[in-house]
């Protein structure tokens, strides 16, 4: 409590304490609802396995397994290289053909998600098994066997906007949450953007020479690290301009609460319940996470909705802050415009 506050009855500052605890409270028991009602117990459904038209034996295994279980989700393509494109695209998490001795192949990725992966291996090398079949298994895109369990893409988008919603919070703080001119609003829009840019290579720095888990790619991870945190900062930046500090209660709950358990976390959406299903595809932490499997192992084609997306919300935050500032700066015109009026309305003349 401030020297201000301290001076004032009870009344004064009871009211505002107990309406941020209130708050916290609500944040906090969301944070909990939506972590443990999301990743207690991951149920793989519809998850998406290419298949080929006209691969009467591989059709027939598909059929087979959809009889049994609704864990698989038959994606049908024209050919194998329209199927392979797939895989790679980040469509499917496997593509199931004809293999050898009348047997059948099955081509991961496991990059995409080791748990959705592991998921299609086990189905169909089970319904292999049951139909006396034999089956080839292969890895198309292995996750590096310095992260087997596919973690470092998520808690590294987790970085990626934290960083990016405290660095508005702390600018906000510090200079007002809404600028007062567009003068204000295009410095700290750049000093946001230059603030993006050096944690992006921060952290790809981190996953690469000193933590030793990547070896490739890091100047495609730091450019979408610094996407992500620019993205969150300007998204933080608008809310927080029209609502102000109140704002970043809102914000914890887009981009953290909701966010993180609806970016899939460690697993793939399709193991999270229906109500979160969907979620990565249009917030921040999900929209990260998929863009940097796509930096770190996948090609351009992958990238993408993730990037439009992650691209659109940088443009909703700035054109967010932008408004908002020509809004406070017509109502503080319009203010000194009422108090300077001479009272009754009298002019000069009167």
């Amino acid at each position: 409590m401030g020297e201000a506050e301290r001076d004032l009855p009870v009344r004064g500052w009871l009211p505002r304490t107990a309406a941020l605890l209130v708050g916290t409270l609500a944040l906090a028991t969301a944070f909990i609802a939506a972590y443990v009602g999301a990743l207690h117990q991951p149920t793989p459904r519809d998850v998406p396995v290419g298949v080929v038209l006209g691969d009467q034996r591989a059709q027939a295994a598909m059929a087979a397994v959809r009889g049994r279980t609704n864990k698989i989700k038959p994606v049908e393509y024209d050919d194998p290289a329209a199927a392979a494109d797939g895989l790679t695209a980040r469509e499917v998490y496997g593509v199931l053909s004809s293999g050898p001795d009348n047997g059948l192949r099955l081509t991961t990725a496991s990059a995409s998600a080791p748990a959705a992966a592991d998921v299609v291996i086990q189905v169909f090398t089970q319904a292999a098994r049951q139909a006396n079949l034999p089956i080839q298994v292969s890895d198309e895109v292995p996750v590096e066997p310095t992260d087997p369990r596919g973690l470092v893409p998520f808690y590294l988008a987790v970085g990626y906007v934290l960083g990016g919603y405290l660095a508005s919070t702390a600018l906000g703080l510090k200079t007002g949450t809404a600028p007062t001119n567009l003068r204000r609003a295009g410095i700290r829009v750049a000093a946001l953007a230059g603030y993006a840019v050096l944690l992006g290579i921060a952290g790809a720095t981190v996953v690469g020479p000193v933590l030793d888990i990547w070896h490739h790619d890091l100047p495609a991870v730091a450019a979408v690290g610094a996407l992500a945190v620019f993205a969150a900062a300007m998204a933080a930046a608008a809310v927080q301009a029209w609502l102000g500090l109140l704002g970043t209660g809102l914000v914890i709950l887009l981009l953290v609460v909701l966010g993180n358990p609806g970016s899939g976390g460690i697993y793939a959406p399709e193991f999270l319940p229906g109500w979160l299903r969907g979620m990565h595809r249009w917030n921040v932490p999900g929209l990260t996470t998929d863009l940097i499997k796509s930096a770190a192992y996948f090609d351009r084609r992958s990238t993408g909705w993730a990037l439009t997306g992650l691209a659109v919300w940088v443009l909703a935050g700035i054109l967010g802050l932008i408004t908002a500032t020509i809004f406070r700066a017509h109502r503080r015109a319009a203010r000194a415009r009422a108090h300077s009026a001479p009272v009754g309305g009298a002019t000069a003349d009167g």
